[in-house]
């Protein structure tokens, strides 16, 4: 499930992985998120760090009451505490903006391998 407010980005990681073969699943916002994690029980979540009514850190909170599912954040925000305080607060792994395709494949793959969900297209 890919999480963004920008409607560009997420049509671009819905076809990045589409392509690649995956199942995505898309959120405008935090609260869709929240409620397709309850429908949908995704493999994987990549959240936006930076979105109006809920942030990417609320957003990943509140995942992390509900679900153990790996977390990659999606972020143009690189500061070091930025960076620390996602993975203090439970995300997997960050990815930044602007991201490079394969890279972002790599850690998806990777965060899937780790959690068992192994996906081969």
């Amino acid at each position: 499930m890919v999480v963004n407010d920008d409607q560009e980005v997420l049509g671009l990681l819905r076809r990045i992985l589409e392509l690649e073969g995956y199942d995505v699943a898309t959120a405008a916002g935090g609260r869709l998120a929240l409620a397709l994690l309850e429908e949908r029980s995704p493999d994987l979540v990549i959240p936006d760090i930076i979105m109006p009514e809920l942030d990417g850190f609320q957003v990943l909170d509140l995942i992390r009451q509900r679900s153990s599912v790996p977390v990659i954040m999606l972020t143009a925000r690189c500061e070091v505490a930025t960076l620390c305080d996602a993975l203090v607060l439970g995300a997997d792994d960050y990815v930044e903006k602007p991201f490079r395709t394969r890279e972002l494949l790599a850690h998806i793959q990777a965060k899937l391998r780790h959690a068992g969900r192994e996906f081969r297209n």
